[in-house]
């Protein structure tokens, strides 16, 4: 039996370094007593021999607190009780965003624009550290006061950076002392964005932009949208509006949009398709996006096109002002490429208005069908696969119906679970701030909201149904089942994402994180669980939540490595006879 145990301990340990050896020696001489104590116990007691069950059993048990001793004694040798946490990162990396590093994209010869996009390389151990905010860092104001007042010390743009913006929206914005503030119902331009929307809403036979919704126009890709006011008037109609622009080092669109509580992500058309399936958005509108769209033989349009539902609709509004002639022919001279191109795609121009032109995408298949007697073709059934950073291909998709998945049940009864948890600990935690108002319901201290394994959006539509004013940016990972569509089609934000990769947004801006067997899955495929935690923390806000559900044996785990990232977290027992736990963390507001 003795021999035995030492032969099973070899197994479990094998040949160690010199310190690793005399911890295994120690450990050998307390099993042994502990054996020996048993064995002697047994000689001087009377009572019959144990079965060799329990004998088994408990061998089993010493082998199990043998090997729990020998890790807490190599963490004792290491200097520390538990695993370590990861250290600050330098204040360089304030504001880092993986994968966009356009110095190194350079070197590795990347141009032409390709620099601009994502480019990820494996992190190495140096790299493995928590991104800490700025030295001027404040916890956003609570939504809706938080989407026209923000803290300038909370994004990355000067004062000469904010007064050279050309963005169609900078008169919108005021930036006094330390907040930045904006106008969306007073602006200027377009005599306001209300009249703009309005505008538009027109111009496709509406009587107004209320009527959007009604007439089938519930989601819009806003490319570039400078810092969102276009699309906060799009929320308060409620129609989601969803922010895409290129990575920018300082004054970057989505990072003003996220911070004012507004969807955006990092994306871009230079060569790779955007991460959203095809036939997508209800309308793309584009005002002063600076993309030339007639370059590259129209790749540009035809990803549009890509992504635009049949009957959508593709808003351009374009300075003409620097070109020579009349306004007539300056219009002329602008759009005649693009009228050409948009022909070929199956697109009728429905209205011009100034210096805004609207296009309408067919509905018909028979459009379709004479796109064989033009360059442009449909795209095989393999092109026009899950899209995931694919490059740009040359061909346009084909009407194709899909299928509706409802998973509301579940998540009605979970959200009100949720929102009761979360309630006493966001708020018997966070007492009246100097300058706040008394909160209110919804209580908005949280108001972007990620969920990063949102099987149909059943939580976001939950969240809606609860009447929680949060907007969520639902997440389908590259690997599972491809329900984006249906996504999207209920007037979702939504995005496709590979989690062994970062994601393409700014440091600090969601406010909540939620995952529901993400970690089980992302075991599976081998990628570096510590790097998806700290890349949870990076995009998390201080003080922000993380809600994780998954089996006991995952949580036990996760719950290690959300203290590796600082984070305070508490596992809950549902009490439903599953073996799913929750693990519920709060991000620490780190400085030092």
């Amino acid at each position: 039996m003795r021999s035995s145990l030492l032969n099973k301990l070899w197994m479990i340990f094998g040949p160690k370094p010199k310190l690793n050896w005399l911890i295994l020696s120690v450990i050998t001489v307390l099993a042994l007593i502990t054996l020996f104590g048993s064995s002697s116990s047994n000689a001087i007691d009377s009572s019959p021999r144990r079965p060799a069950s329990l004998i088994y059993t408990n061998y089993r048990r010493i082998k199990e607190r043998v090997a729990v001793d020998y890790l807490e004694l190599k963490s004792v040798s290491s200097g520390g009780s538990r695993q370590k946490e990861l250290g600050l990162c330098g204040k360089e990396r304030e504001n880092f965003v993986p994968c966009h590093n356009v110095t190194s994209n350079l070197l590795s010869g990347f141009e032409q624009g390709e620099e601009l996009d994502r480019h990820c390389t494996v992190l190495t151990e140096e790299d493995r550290c928590l991104v800490r905010p700025p030295k001027e860092y404040k916890i956003p104001l609570r939504w809706p006061s938080g989407r026209d007042i923000i803290w300038s010390g909370n994004v990355k743009i000067t004062k000469d950076q904010f007064l050279s913006s050309g963005s169609m929206t900078k008169r919108l914005m005021l930036l006094e002392e330390n907040q930045i503030a904006f106008h969306s119902e007073d602006g200027l331009i377009f005599d306001g964005v209300k009249d703009y929307s309005r505008q538009i809403a027109e111009m496709i036979g509406l009587g107004s932009d209320t009527e959007l919704p009604q007439a089938g126009v519930q989601t819009i890709l806003d490319i570039n949208c400078g810092f969102g006011s276009f699309g906060a008037h799009l929320l308060s109609l409620k129609i989601m509006a969803v922010c895409v622009a290129a990575y920018e080092a300082t004054g970057s669109q989505v990072q003003l949009a996220l911070e004012r509580g507004l969807p955006a992500m990092i994306g871009n058309f230079i060569a790779k398709q955007l991460p959203y399936p095809s036939l997508s958005y209800d309308m793309i509108h584009c005002a002063q996006c600076g993309i030339i769209w007639d370059e590259k033989d129209g790749m540009f349009l035809i990803e549009v096109d890509r992504v635009l539902k049949p009957g959508g609709y593709f808003v351009l509004t374009s300075p003409t002002s620097k070109l020579p002639g009349s306004s007539r022919e300056k219009k002329r001279i602008t759009l005649n490429p693009i009228e050409e191109l948009t022909q070929q795609l199956c697109w009728t121009l429905l209205a011009q208005q100034d210096e805004t032109f609207i296009w309408q995408k067919t509905a018909d298949l028979d459009c379709y069908a004479s796109r064989k007697q033009h360059a442009i073709q449909l795209c095989k059934e393999e092109d026009d696969t899950q899209s995931y950073y694919k490059p740009l291909v040359p061909c346009i998709s084909g009407v194709q119906p899909e299928e509706f998945y409802e998973d509301m049940h579940f998540w009605r009864s979970a959200v009100d679970n949720y929102w009761s948890l979360l309630t006493p600990l966001i708020f018997s935690d966070h007492p009246k701030r100097p300058g706040d108002e008394d909160p209110l319901p919804p209580y908005n201290m949280i108001r972007n909201v990620m969920d990063m394994s949102s099987n149909y959006g059943g939580l976001n539509a939950a969240l809606l149904e609860e009447k929680k004013s949060v907007w969520v940016m639902n997440v389908v990972p590259a690997r599972a089942s491809n329900a984006l569509p249906l996504i999207l089609e209920r007037g979702f934000a939504g995005v496709m994402h590979d989690w062994c990769e970062p994601f393409p947004t700014y440091p600090r801006t969601y406010d909540m994180l939620h995952a529901n067997g993400l970690l089980s899955q992302f075991i599976s495929e081998r990628c570096s669980m510590i790097d998806l935690f700290l890349e949870m923390d990076r995009i998390l806000r201080p003080e922000g939540w993380v809600i994780l559900s998954d089996t006991v044996g995952t949580i036990e785990m996760a719950r290690t490595l959300a203290t590796q990232v600082r984070w305070e977290a508490r596992i809950i027992d549902l009490q439903n006879g599953s073996d799913q736990r929750l693990l519920v963390c709060q991000k620490l507001f780190l400085k030092k």
